[in-house]
């Protein structure tokens, strides 16, 4: 299903996001509806495994999918603020930047078969 690097880094990219979007949410419920800290205490360490790993994603899709210094810099700085994460994404599948490699066709298809001839 997630077969391309690529594909893996979009999943991971959303994760983020709505990692934060749940912790906005919690955040908002203990400061401003109820004071109730559930919400923070279990997005909280969600969105921050989410982070470390989408940063993580960023270092090895970059060198794979052939991103320059400004655009690894850009999707590092997306990791910030709320839903950064799925604006790169998208905006990095619409410029060509996030691409899913056409299928390899198989090592035997891509050779001709050998003759032998007898002596």
């Amino acid at each position: 299903m997630f077969a391309t690097l690529a594909a893996r880094f979009r999943v991971v990219a959303i994760a983020e996001a709505l990692s934060w979007t749940g912790l906005l949410i919690g955040m908002f419920f203990k400061y401003v509806v109820v004071g109730n800290e559930l919400g923070v205490q279990i997005f909280g360490p969600i969105h921050g495994a989410c982070f470390v790993l989408y940063v993580a994603s960023v270092v090895l899709v970059r060198r794979t999918l052939q991103w320059d210094a400004k655009t690894t810099i850009w999707a590092l700085i997306a990791s910030i603020p709320p839903l950064g994460t799925v604006v790169f994404e998208r905006w990095a599948r619409r410029t060509g930047r996030i691409e899913t490699a056409p299928a390899a066709a198989p090592a035997s298809a891509s050779q001709e078969p050998e003759t032998t001839t007898a002596s």
